[in-house]
């Protein structure tokens, strides 16, 4: 099941989001600005592999450590690179709600498809803050809203129950990016409580085929080897259980590896970068770099696996 498209443009359609969203990290280059010509290249290499959306400016688009020019200029250039073929979400989460509804509405006037937006870090979790401060972002925009439920990056949780009557009252907020572990029982436990949410899990895509199984529309995430994420859904979609089931089984080591907390994002750039994606690995300090052990562990599970890099 690919994308829905706009009947009058051709367009995939921004209100029905479905399907593998990868999150592309930003590239930077070895003097640690942005490189917005390996952002194209990457833009064109990530939606070859068959996407049905791509994210940028979350987590692990380092959005923490990029200025607001450079911000502009990532989706300026991001939007221009997907050129119309696949939804850009833009990640526009901030802590102060009137800065959070701004960074929205300039990512909804230069063309964003939807957003991406994590509760403001509160000192205690406040409910009430959060609503209003969701539903203001949900009144000054017309894009869909996928709601961020990442506690280990926010600091916040959030009950089932909250992002049931959420969805219920601004029908923007109805897709839901869950990384709150154990995943699977949470999907379940939000769709219980409200049908209506449209449920993306993330992690890296560690528990996809458990998230679908339980009634997530698809996945939200970074992942090196986004055509396998992509075999994934398409199977399940077309029914195909067991057929998804192997391509996941078969994958698992990988998506595991890539998937280690602290150095995710060091590994993933380096798997683009192996693959003549982005110029350079350059992620900004401070961060957790990979050990040569690591990357030679790394070469390995690909070898095993078959899955050849340019530089491999």
């Amino acid at each position: 099941m690919s994308q829905p498209r706009d009947a009058a443009t051709g367009a995939p359609a921004a209100d029905d989001l479905r399907g593998v969203y990868n999150i592309v990290p930003t590239p930077f280059g070895t003097d640690g600005e942005l490189d917005e010509s390996s952002l194209r290249r990457l833009m064109d290499f990530v939606i070859g592999t068959g996407v049905d959306g791509v994210t940028i400016l979350g987590v692990m688009g380092e959005a923490g450590k990029v200025s607001e020019a450079e911000r502009e200029r990532i989706v300026a250039v991001a939007i221009e690179g997907a050129a119309g073929r696949v939804p850009v979400c833009v990640g526009t989460t901030h802590a102060a709600t009137d800065r959070c509804v701004a960074l929205s509405r300039t990512a909804e006037s230069m063309g964003a498809s939807a957003l991406m937006i994590a509760p403001p870090v509160l000192p205690r979790t406040n409910e009430a803050a959060m609503r209003r401060h969701y539903l203001a972002v949900a009144e000054a925009v017309t894009l869909p809203v996928v709601v961020q439920d990442y506690p280990p990056s926010s600091g916040v949780q959030m009950s089932p129950e909250f992002i049931g009557r959420l969805a219920d009252e601004a029908p923007r907020l109805r897709y839901l990016k869950l990384e709150d572990e154990p995943t699977a029982s949470k999907t379940t436990a939000v769709l219980s409580v409200n049908p209506a949410v449209r449920i993306f899990g993330g992690l890296g895509g560690l528990f996809m085929l458990e998230e679908l199984r339980r009634g997530a529309i698809g996945t939200m995430t970074g992942f090196g080897f986004p055509e396998i994420l992509v075999d994934i859904y398409r199977r399940f979609a077309a029914g195909d259980i067991d057929g998804a089931t192997e391509v996941f089984y078969r994958y698992l080591p990988l998506i595991r590896f890539e998937n280690q907390a602290g150095i995710n994002l060091a590994l993933r750039k380096h798997v683009y970068h192996l693959r003549g994606a982005i110029a350079t690995p350059r992620v900004r300090a401070p961060f957790a770099p990979i050990d040569e052990a690591t990357k030679s562990e790394l070469a390995e599970i690909l070898a095993r696996l078959g899955l050849a890099t340019p530089a491999g």
